[in-house]
């Protein structure tokens, strides 16, 4: 039976956005359909803020948006809520990843930051065209990580790192739980995202919702990776994207169509 729903939080990269990134003029009219009834929308995005597409953050009627997994929260433009990582576990984040062949980077107040040879590279990391135009165009270039890191000397949002080889990923994953404290996920299939323990997706939604006087019951939530997974299984209705990696697609109470097919659209269409 469907249930009333009042706010409605997506994943871009693989769910709202086609693979080529874009926003469907018919999933935009749905969204702006939905936001005319009062529904609460909003994207909950792996994206630092920098990266995520204008038109997203210009949407008129779209007043927040959740960004690096969860680690801003933000209202009209402004961070209301930050959940950081602190600088001595990302020092030891970075020793680990330094052990293998990735590209890395990290992000502060929305920003992401990446060595100038890592950006020349990053087509060798990623399988998409499409996503390695993104990383190349939205990470301010830099000559050394670690002098960043020190520079800084503060928390921050979050840390990537890119890895050419699988095996190597899974033995990396594998020692960053080891350190706890940690939330350790990923969107693509050659990447590891690491956040502050407790910070995902599906903590910031729920954040919000109670903020707002929204029940989890009242929660509509798409997604299709990894970093999507704790949101599908905290809203209310979970819907992966058909596209979606297998533990979303298990984990959710509905199955859209792709992203390549306005998925999104299609089941908020239904409920409205």
């Amino acid at each position: 039976m469907k249930r009333r729903i009042k706010m409605i939080g997506f994943d871009l990269d693989g769910t709202l956005l086609t693979t080529d990134k874009r926003l469907t003029e018919h999933t935009r009219q749905v969204l702006e359909r939905a936001i005319r009834k009062g529904i609460t929308v909003l994207a909950v995005t792996g994206r630092p803020l920098k990266g995520v597409p204008h038109e997203i953050c210009s949407f008129e009627g779209m007043r927040y948006l959740i960004t690096s997994n969860g680690a801003r929260i933000l209202k009209d433009g402004r961070t209301i809520k930050e959940n950081l990582l602190p600088v001595e576990k990302a020092r030891k984040i970075l020793d680990i990843f330094e052990d293998y062949d990735t590209l890395r980077d990290i992000y502060y107040d929305g920003q992401g930051y990446m060595p100038r040879r890592f950006i020349e590279n990053v087509a060798d990391y990623v399988t998409s065209p499409e996503t390695a135009r993104y990383i190349a165009t939205t990470r301010i270039p830099i000559d050394d990580l670690r002098a960043k890191l020190d520079e800084e000397n503060r928390s921050l949002d979050k840390i990537q790192a890119l890895f050419r080889n699988g095996e190597e990923k899974q033995e990396a994953w594998g020692r960053l739980m080891s350190l706890g404290g940690l939330e350790v996920t990923g969107a693509l299939d050659t990447n590891i995202e690491v956040n502050a323990g407790g910070v995902h997706k599906g903590a910031a939604l729920c954040w919000l919702a109670e903020r707002l006087g929204i029940a989890r019951e009242e929660i509509l939530a798409f997604g299709d990776g990894s970093n999507d997974l704790k949101m599908i299984i905290d809203a209310g209705t979970g819907v992966a994207m058909a596209n979606a990696i297998p533990e979303v697609l298990e984990a959710a109470d509905i199955t859209a169509a792709s992203n390549d097919e306005d998925g999104v659209a299609r089941v908020i269409e239904e409920f409205l």
